[in-house]
């Protein structure tokens, strides 16, 4: 899958328990602007309603050469999962303090998947630590480069 957007917002607040690939259902117009990069999923979750699955918060931007007038950026889409996926995620969803975030979205040959993730919330000391060990990494493989 080539990945167009990634949100990095959700890896850095959340800890990610599993991980799904789901198709999502767009309109014409719609696919034409992922394919562009015209996709923000800051604030994305994914809610399970009645059997089926929703992206909620995500916004695709209008497609410059769409004619059609009334144009929601941020409408609901449904996504395409297995019902032994969906069983699954419901499953993690009974856990106190588990959400269905959006990862990343992206182009799986001409169809448009988003990765999403089921995930607990950090808390302030586990950013904390992310931060420390990115720190380290970059400065150890600042290290190396300069003595290679």
């Amino acid at each position: 899958m080539k990945i167009i957007h990634q949100n990095k917002k959700a890896i850095f607040d959340y800890e990610i328990l599993d991980e799904y690939k789901a198709g999502i259902m767009l309109l014409g117009s719609e696919i034409k602007s992922i394919r562009k990069g015209n996709v923000n999923l800051k604030g994305s979750y994914v809610s399970v309603q009645n059997g089926r699955a929703f992206l909620k918060g995500a916004h695709i931007s209008r497609y410059p050469f769409d004619s059609t007038t009334d144009y929601d950026p941020f409408r609901d889409r449904e996504l395409l999962l297995n019902k032994s996926e969906l069983h699954k995620i419901v499953n993690h969803l009974n856990n106190q303090g588990v959400t269905i975030v959006a990862l990343a979205v992206g182009l799986d040959g001409k169809y448009a998947k988003l990765q999403i993730g089921v995930a607990r919330g950090k808390k302030k000391h586990d950013k904390r630590e992310t931060i420390k060990k990115r720190e380290t990494k970059r400065q150890i493989d600042r290290a190396i480069k300069r003595h290679i």
